[in-house]
């Protein structure tokens, strides 16, 4: 069980936290993590894109001269692909890029690029993130007392309005609630900042099924550890 240093403000260590196995200490799992990227960034794209076809541009209906007799080849109509300003035969046209991807494998992405950067040393864990005011100056000088100065995704609840009004004008640092973390978040951004409210709540959100199956599947062994094979005999009559 992965165990973090928590700190203040002003960089101090006060105490300590036990991250959960299952969410902090999963295996990197790359595939995994590649296919939840191409899925956020799909469903991220608008898709409007769009060119005219030769029903959408301008232009005379009529017959520019006749079928025949001119030596000329034959034309329908001047909003023809052929001709310049015509239609676009194969343009794009507006679509949705979107797909689903199954909830167990979003889960599993995040918890496994979570517990890389537990690996790395790039996660911090601080008591809370507590400002007097919405003040961008007073944000910027906690960072740079917790040391980061890179790009940075601090990730603790919305009911904080002041940090998030604080950091909304900052371009290297994000602040986001546990609901709206995602991997390409997790992936863009070099440091993780948890405030203690939300390492509860992300064990919570990726790691609850999962711990409920494996203390009942320990339960299990407990149970089963004390009970004596049964052998052919047993089953003969158990069966009879």
């Amino acid at each position: 069980m992965p165990t973090v240093k928590v700190r203040n403000l002003d960089n101090k260590e006060v105490g300590e936290v036990q991250l959960s196995d299952v969410v902090f200490d999963a295996p990197l799992n790359e595939p995994l993590i590649h296919a939840a990227v191409r899925n956020f960034m799909a469903n991220s794209r608008q898709g409007t894109s769009a060119t005219k076809t030769r029903g959408d541009v301008s232009g005379a209906g009529r017959k520019l001269w006749k079928q025949k007799g001119t030596g000329r080849a034959r034309i329908a109509s001047l909003r023809s692909p052929l001709w310049k300003g015509g239609g676009n035969a194969h343009g794009p046209q507006p679509r949705d890029w979107s797909y689903s991807m199954p909830k167990k494998m979003r889960r599993g992405a995040l918890r496994s690029a979570i517990s890389e950067r537990v690996r790395e040393g790039n996660v911090i864990v601080v008591e809370g993130w507590p400002l007097d005011k919405p003040k961008t100056k007073e944000f910027i000088a906690s960072l740079e007392k917790l040391g980061l100065g890179g790009k940075t995704l601090i990730v603790d609840s919305f009911d904080n309005e002041k940090l998030v009004l604080s950091a909304r004008n900052i371009q290297r640092a994000k602040v986001v609630d546990s609901m709206g973390l995602n991997i390409y978040d997790l992936l863009y951004h070099e440091k993780l900042v948890l405030s203690q409210a939300a390492v509860g709540e992300l064990e919570r959100l990726l790691g609850a099924k999962q711990d409920m199956s494996a203390v009942e599947e320990s339960q299990d062994e407990k149970l089963n550890a004390g009970k004596p094979a049964k052998g052919k005999s047993a089953r003969k009559q158990e069966a009879a």
